[in-house]
């Protein structure tokens, strides 16, 4: 099981800030799974207005770290990089749910388990955690092309 600290996962991803959510990997396993970390801080750029008086992590910023936590686990079950000419595009969200709101101070905990790669198409059943509680949950496909 592989961790991966900021320089890594930057090598990992062609996000950057501010759309960069994933502070840490704290385990890899190509092929499998991979649990990713984000420390959410009412530095955040969407919380001024998503509510200014009671911040709440929109729904959409939460699919998309799971989505960049399932995108750095397709990137090393490939074992390429972004920077080898390759890009992930999402292509679709099923089952998407969101049971817990998240705010500033919480430890977000992304949670990607590999399904299945087929015709092109990878799909992944992704979780948001704040701690044991479970604030968002997602089945997300995605492609791999070339830039």
């Amino acid at each position: 099981m592989n961790a991966m600290d900021i320089k890594q996962i930057l090598e990992n991803l062609p996000h950057r800030y501010p759309f960069l959510l994933i502070d840490r990997v704290l385990e890899c396993e190509p092929g499998k799974r991979l649990v990713a970390l984000k420390n959410v801080t009412i530095n955040e750029p969407f919380f001024p207005g998503h509510f200014p008086h009671h911040p709440v992590m929109p729904g959409v910023i939460i699919i998309e770290a799971m989505a960049q936590a399932a995108a750095i686990l397709a990137f090393q079950t490939l074992g390429a990089a972004p920077g080898d000419s390759h890009v992930v595009y999402f292509v679709g969200i099923d089952e998407a749910r969101f049971k817990s709101p998240v705010g500033p101070g919480d430890q977000l905990l992304l949670h990607a388990r590999y399904e299945r790669h087929l015709r092109g198409i990878w799909k992944f059943s992704t979780e948001a955690r704040v701690g044991t509680t479970l604030a968002a949950e997602a089945k997300l496909m995605c492609t791999v092309r070339d830039a």
